[in-house]
């Protein structure tokens, strides 16, 4: 069996969106018992991750590294069209990923006790995000 859902994820500029119950609602709804569900971002200067849900420390330590590896507008960048962030985003979305596949058993996502799926805007103001999660199993 296999289902799909889209969904849109409005986020408020650089950071981290937590969407583990969005996609765990789109799983619950689709009727797939055991399989994998897979999550992908239509976008290219945000990303998908999976990582710590309890400290937000983790997350702003992962943003503060992302600064280090493609900062904000440096004139070795020649794409700069829509800003300061605009190559840089792309960079960081090439750097990190924009789909993820998480096992599913008994209806649910298989997560572990500290494991939180977010959506990682690049940019510096916020956007609507289309994410497209794909149920498959049975």
């Amino acid at each position: 069996m296999s289902r799909q859902a889209r969904l849109t994820v409005s986020t408020r500029g650089r950071g981290m969106t937590d969407i583990t119950a969005a996609v765990a609602a789109a799983v619950s709804a689709s009727g797939v018992d055991t399989g994998v569900a897979h999550v992908f971002v239509r976008h290219t200067s945000c990303a998908l991750l999976i990582t710590e849900n309890a400290d937000p420390d983790v997350r702003r330590d992962l943003e503060t590294l992302a600064r280090r590896w493609a900062p904000d507008g440096d004139p070795a960048y020649r794409h700069d069209l829509e800003g300061d962030d605009d190559m840089a985003a792309h960079a960081r979305s090439v750097l990190t990923e924009v789909a993820l596949t998480v096992p599913v058993a008994g209806g649910r996502l298989l997560l572990g006790t500290w494991q939180g799926i977010f959506l990682w805007e690049h940019r510096s103001q916020g956007h609507a995000r289309e994410l497209v999660v794909t149920m498959l199993g049975t």
